[in-house]
């Protein structure tokens, strides 16, 4: 059977597929205009909005072979909605772009949508439209620029953390990473892997992380404005590692970040050190990029339930473990990609 491809679709036959997945997404502020026009329109209650963008490119971002269209699509909606979760604010609108070949198969563009729409749905935020181009042979990107509100605070920015302010986080870390490491050694499960039936705990585990990496697990979206309310002096979503990200919030507040080798080995506990071992854990909760926890600092004794402490903050600069320099670092796009 010869599966449809884009080249066969108008771009408004292909709208008029997608358009319904979307259309049961919602959110807490009000669209007054939704897809179908030259743009959105989006009431802005307190008049505070908070705009972020990111991409993914196939081959660089994720695999065919490891990857389900729907998982991509989650991934790329739990990037935007971790970054406005970071400054303190609710995701309220998602726009979407898509650059593919005109080859790529129509199937795998609705299974896209389906995913984005599932995630949108989970976060109570609507999909309000975007952009469809075509691009070279085997390209695809999809991009998704999401609109936040601050409810009437004030952002959340990097550089608020002072000496003496603890340092928690809120969401697992190095669970991605570990299903990164999982995948490139050949021990990884892909979406093409038949279910786990009887499996026992190490399987399990490894299917987790492998789950995570693909996808990304649960972005605490709603922490983040929870902890601007509480207090949060700075606040950073964990997407290219913990050292590295917490190293730009420190950076940014002119304070160094101490952290507690025993607290960040409890984190590591469970499926990681399971899957990976203790050293390896230790160092996927380090380093492990593409989490999308978030991690803030509070004043002293100010630190909500559900967020795990894991440090304080000190005169000087960098980030240690237990007093030294960690070994490794985290994800850089262009170094590393």
């Amino acid at each position: 059977m010869t599966r449809a491809r884009l080249q066969d679709l108008s771009e408004g036959e292909l709208l008029a597929r997608l358009f319904p997945l979307f259309r049961g997404t919602s959110g807490p502020a009000r669209v007054l205009l939704g897809p179908g026009d030259d743009a959105a329109v989006l009431a802005a209650p307190s008049g505070g909005v908070v705009l972020t963008t990111d991409s993914m490119v196939r081959g660089r971002d994720w695999r065919d072979d490891w990857s389900a269209p729907q998982e991509v699509g989650r991934k790329v909606v739990a990037q935007n909605v971790a970054d406005i979760a970071a400054m303190g604010a609710i995701p309220t609108g998602l726009l979407l772009a898509l650059a593919a070949d005109p080859a790529t198969e129509v199937d795998w563009v609705i299974a896209l949508a389906e995913g984005i729409a599932a995630a949108a749905h989970e976060a109570n935020v609507p999909v309000l439209g975007g952009d469809l181009s075509s691009a070279g042979s085997g390209t695809v990107l999809v991009g998704l620029t999401a609109v936040g509100d601050l409810q009437g605070r004030d952002p959340v920015r990097r550089d608020g953390a002072r000496a003496g302010d603890a340092i928690a986080v809120r969401g697992s870390l190095g669970h991605s990473g570990g299903g990164l490491q999982l995948l490139l050694d050949g021990r990884g499960r892909t979406h093409l892997d038949a279910p786990l039936v009887d499996a026992d705990d190490l399987a399990r585990a490894v299917d987790e992380l492998s789950r995570v990496h693909r996808r990304t697990g649960r972005v605490p979206w709603r922490a983040g404005a929870e902890a601007a309310t509480a207090g949060a002096t700075a606040m950073i979503d964990v997407s290219d590692g913990l050292v590295r990200d917490l190293g730009r919030l420190a950076q940014a507040s002119s304070v160094r970040a101490e952290l507690d080798g025993r607290a960040l080995m409890q984190i590591a506990a469970g499926p990681l050190t399971l899957a990976l071992g203790a050293e390896d854990a230790l160092r996927q909760v380090l380093s492990g990029g593409e989490e999308h926890s978030l991690v803030a600092t509070f004043p002293p004794g100010t630190v909500p339930r559900g967020w795990q402490t894991i440090g304080v903050c000190a005169g000087g600069e960098g980030v240690l473990v237990d007093g030294e320099e960690p070994t490794v670092i985290g994800w850089d796009h262009f170094r590393d990609g």
